[in-house]
């Protein structure tokens, strides 16, 4: 299981126990984990990349290997933020080894004609667009809640992909100020109407003792720069130009949507690419830190996935 940015390892341990021990969690108990959650390479207390060009296609050769070396010659995986974009590389260059792939968050990198067209008519006939309600309900209308919201959004990321060693020097030498710019994520990322509240709604659904140790792994390891240059590495060389971006996923797909994660891709977008979706679920509530925010509600939605790929692989 992976983490993202602004997180680490630490926004997993919640959901843990619950995939390790699910029966006295009051989930279904007929599949239990073994979890392995490593720190992405330059996060936290992982070593910094010594070579130019660590993107998440190595992070995912990296965590490839971890598996095999531990002794696991198969798996599924599951991420969020980066960590689905490395869980996505996972299963494009080892097949064989993952037997499936959850994420919560989807990345396209390009659409097609017909998801562009998607975009002008789908509002209007959604059903020859393969759109749900539901679709219709988080899309539209476009502009503001897609193309505002990515304006409103991307500030960071186009700082950190072309200048992280700037913005993150800076936050290495103030705790105020580093604390400050993770936090915001975890407010306006978890629920965009936080950021009228006047503390960001940080306590409605974390505690501040979970967002500081989450902060503290940052600021103890002085790993911020290094995070932020996994930004740099991932999108400092343009969108859809690295050839793996066009591969399909082929291994089974589980995808958790949740209400205010920050973009939202139906599923007749994400089988573009995830070819051997076998749940796709909009899920009551939750943001972008699923794992942290909502631990029984992802852990179920895991469940209910590997069930269904172990029953059709019994079959087979």
């Amino acid at each position: 299981m992976i983490h993202g940015w602004p997180g680490s390892v630490y926004e997993l341990y919640k959901i843990i126990p619950l995939l390790t021990d699910p029966a006295n969690h009051g989930l279904n108990g007929d599949h239990v984990f073994e979890m392995i959650c490593p720190s992405i390479p330059g996060f936290g207390f992982s070593e910094a990349p010594h070579k130019k060009g660590f993107n998440p296609m190595c992070a995912a050769r990296v965590f490839y290997k971890l598996m095999l070396k531990l002794g696991f010659q198969k798996f599924y995986v599951q991420g969020g933020d980066y960590g689905s974009l490395i869980c996505t590389n996972l299963a494009q260059i080892a097949p064989r080894h993952v037997k499936g792939i959850h994420i919560n968050l989807i990345f396209l990198s390009t659409l097609g004609f017909k998801q562009l067209l998607s975009i002008l008519l789908g509002q209007y006939f959604p059903g020859l667009f393969g759109f749900q309600a539901e679709d219709i309900q988080r899309l539209f209308p476009f502009k503001r809640k897609v193309l505002y919201k990515i304006f409103l959004e991307s500030g960071y990321l186009q700082l950190q992909a072309t200048k992280p060693d700037t913005v993150g020097c800076g936050l290495n030498d103030s705790s105020v100020g580093l604390a400050a710019y993770i936090l915001e994520k975890f407010s306006t990322w978890t629920d965009p109407s936080f950021k009228k509240l006047e503390d960001g709604g940080l306590e409605k659904k974390f505690t501040l003792d979970d967002l500081l140790t989450n902060v503290m792994i940052y600021w103890a390891s002085g790993c911020v720069v290094s995070s932020m240059r996994f930004y740099k590495e991932c999108f400092g060389k343009g969108i859809g130009i690295e050839k793996h971006e066009t591969f399909p996923v082929e291994v089974p797909t589980g995808i958790a949507a949740f209400p205010n994660e920050v973009l939202h891709f139906p599923r007749a977008w994400a089988q573009k690419k995830y070819v051997n979706i076998v749940s796709f679920n909009f899920m009551p509530r939750g943001g972008h830190f699923a794992a942290f925010e909502e631990p029984a509600l992802l852990a179920a939605d895991i469940l209910q996935f590997v069930d269904k790929v172990e029953k059709a692989t019994f079959v087979q």
